[in-house]
């Protein structure tokens, strides 16, 4: 029995080993790099308990996604306790610190709202979830149970941000060779003909190319609300994605697609607006490949 419990805690020994690595080495990922979720805003004093999975982390700062794709901004202080939930009778809850608090990590937190954040009184998730999340970042066979359906929301939910975090952490690997340029009419987020037949091209070449990579960036002129430009120009680059999904790209190949608003280049000639208009598609290949 004393082989089999020291036997037990070495392995988890390494599992956190692995995390205090990973939270040195992994990038500090862009929250508007996940598809968008609606926020929530905590009132002042709210008392609150959410489960979900970490999509980014900024310091003391951790965005959640629940089930219901809500994102909730938890923040830590010195108070907060984190601990893991570990299985059995002789088995008590362990205490940890914050370097555990990874991208992927299904945990649940509970706190008071302020500033419309929800401040963390007390962090809880489980052996498994946090070996899982490690796994996922080892990139080694992900650990196999049976799951509830809102477990297995949440559970697809931290696969996408592993995924997510990854692309963004292996892009560097990656040099630029072509970006297409796909025109949209003022005020609209409708794929044209010309648009449509560019990026069938796209489709068409795909597969003769290997460890590619595709952005997908959307902008727009510097008339109307900047808001509502930005809106737009994530309505363009959102089209332009689900085009080329529909034709046969597969999403793993292609970053989250990105709004970046009014282009800022000044333009005052109706040619010049109308080049503003569009969505940049850059294709990637690997450096490696490249050469």
């Amino acid at each position: 029995m004393e082989s089999r419990h020291a036997k037990r805690i070495s392995v988890l020994g390494i599992s956190l080993s692995l995390v205090l690595v990973m939270g040195l080495l992994l990038p500090a990922s862009s929250y508007s790099q996940f598809q968008p979720g609606q926020k929530r805003t905590v009132k002042d004093g709210e008392k609150l308990k959410i489960k979900g999975a970490i999509l980014n982390r900024d310091g003391e700062l951790f965005v959640v996604r629940d089930v219901t794709r809500t994102d909730t901004v938890v923040a830590l202080t010195d108070k907060t306790k984190i601990k893991v939930e570990r299985k059995g009778l002789f088995h008590r809850d362990k205490r940890m610190d914050a370097t555990v608090l990874i991208p992927g990590l299904i945990l649940e937190v509970e706190g008071k709202g302020a500033g419309g954040r929800l401040v963390a009184d007390e962090i809880e998730f489980t052996e498994a979830d946090l070996k899982s999340a490690i796994t996922a970042y080892a990139q080694t066979a992900p650990l196999k149970q049976k799951l509830s359906e809102s477990e297995q929301k949440l559970a697809d939910t931290s696969k996408e941000v592993v995924d997510t975090n990854k692309r963004i952490d292996e892009i560097d690997q990656y040099e630029l060779v072509k970006v297409v340029t796909v025109p949209f009419a003022a005020n609209s987020a409708t794929l044209t003909d010309k648009a449509k037949t560019q990026l069938d091209e796209i489709a068409s070449n795909a597969p003769n190319a290997k460890n590619y990579l595709i952005e997908v960036k959307g902008y727009t002129d510097v008339t109307g609300e900047a808001s509502k430009n930005l809106d737009l120009s994530l309505s363009r680059a959102d089209a332009v994605m689900q085009y080329l999904a529909v034709k046969n790209i597969p999403p793993r190949r292609m970053t989250i697609p990105m709004g970046y608003g009014e282009s800022k280049s000044g333009a005052t000639t109706p040619a010049g607006r109308e080049a503003e208009n569009r969505v940049d598609v850059r294709i990637l290949v690997n450096k490696g490949l490249s050469k």
